[in-house]
């Protein structure tokens, strides 16, 4: 069959929730992808940086194939031999004292949801019920009834109402309008630290130092949503410590698997997570043995393939280069370490069109809110790669 066969079957018996671009992939290793035709393309997106160490790294297969062939479920009605590693290895790695494994990223956030309200209730006497965790506007945090319910984007929330309460809405990159938001019942404020759904919006200098001391200030917990931008995507392990932040919980997910299983966790010391008492929070797959031997070994490729010094180093090159581009349709590039958002002017038509002229080139990009197109290779791409790209890209943004 061909791309074509695929697409209309795809598109007979599949649910419309998704646009993607029109390339059907059969294969991958490294930065490349190829389709049903056998065409080669780089990977410039990395499944929204699930695949920070690469596709198909040889030694998280391995760990994969191992542990599959021994055993993949034990649920957490039993203990397993690979969960307490990770729990190890996180804590050794990120420096938090505990961590909490659950399966996608939505699932994580809605674990650090729970935890900060029953943080705000058991420990900061916040009456029962009346908990309130600040956001940012533009937030993408997942999809569920409850995160849908604090995102400002109409598409996101139409039709999918009652929402769920507790939440307030404040300006990103804005510390001040979350000091004045803060009242006794608040939990928590939550954010990412660089926004990339919304277009990889960078938040001014020492944005997020000051909302983590504001936090400390007002006894409110500081939760780093990482899913995206943390596991060395913009340069550092977590985007936060580009402001010397350390979240009072961090959520992880994506490239805590390199892009093989599905794998989220939320990290905290033990005075947040060992709140949590049996019974209380849970998943049948959650910290099942097969998900923990992938993580283990993702963990340890970004650690010693030195993948955040890899990004930094390529991503300020990558930068440095697109900002560069003589196009009349750019208005602004921005990002950190390999997490870059090329901005389109209005009257550009949109970033659909470029990231399809792109594909039909060879190079796999997506837009985002309309005018953004997003550039997160793999962090194991060279300079000869990009080097290679870059051409492309520029005679792309100056297509009429």
């Amino acid at each position: 069959m061909n791309t074509q066969d695929f697409i209309k079957i795809e598109e007979q018996y599949g649910a419309h929730n998704y646009h993607p671009l029109d390339v059907v992939i059969e294969k991958a290793e490294g930065v490349w992808v190829y389709d049903v035709e056998g065409k080669k393309y780089l990977d410039c997106l990395s499944a929204y940086s699930a695949v920070n160490q690469g596709h198909v790294h040889p030694e998280i297969l391995k760990a994969l194939l191992d542990q599959a062939k021994r055993v993949t479920l034990t649920s957490r009605a039993f203990r397993n031999d690979q969960l307490p590693m990770l729990y190890k290895e996180l804590s050794e790695m990120t420096g938090y004292e505990m961590s909490l494994p659950m399966n996608s990223g939505a699932e994580a956030v809605e674990t650090a949801v729970k935890l900060a309200r029953k943080w705000a209730y058991q420990v900061k006497k916040v009456p029962r019920h009346q908990a309130e965790i600040i956001v940012a506007g533009n937030n993408f945090h997942g999809r569920t009834v409850t995160i849908i319910s604090f995102s400002t984007e109409p598409s996101y929330r139409d039709d999918f109402g009652p929402f769920t309460p507790g939440f307030v809405v404040v300006e990103y990159g804005n510390a001040e309008a979350i000091e004045k938001a803060i009242t006794p019942n608040t939990a928590a404020v939550m954010l990412e630290p660089i926004q990339g759904e919304a277009g990889v919006i960078v938040p001014p200098a020492g944005y997020l130092k000051s909302v983590a001391a504001i936090c400390k200030t007002n006894n409110v917990l500081f939760i780093a949503d990482e899913i995206q931008t943390g596991l060395a995507r913009t340069g550092k392990l977590f985007a936060a410590h580009h402001d010397d932040v350390r979240a009072d919980i961090t959520i992880v997910g994506k490239a805590l698997s390199g892009g093989f299983y599905p794998v989220s966790a939320i990290l905290a010391d033990k005075a947040v997570l060992g709140l949590f008492q049996p019974g209380e929070h849970g998943s049948t797959f959650g910290g099942n043995p097969l998900a923990a031997a992938v993580a283990r070994a993702s963990l340890r490729v970004i650690r010693e393939e030195k993948l955040s010094d890899r990004s930094a180093k390529l991503g300020e090159y990558f930068i440095e280069q697109l900002s560069e581009i003589p196009s009349p349709h750019v208005k602004e590039v921005r990002g950190k370490g390999l997490l870059i958002g090329v901005e389109l002017k209005p009257e550009a038509g949109g970033a659909r069109r470029f990231c399809e002229a792109l594909k039909a080139k060879g190079i796999l990009a997506k837009e985002t809110h309309d005018n953004v197109i997003r550039f997160a290779p793999p962090l194991v791409i060279d300079k000869e790669t990009i080097d290679w790209a870059l051409p492309t890209i520029r005679e792309t943004l100056n297509m009429p």
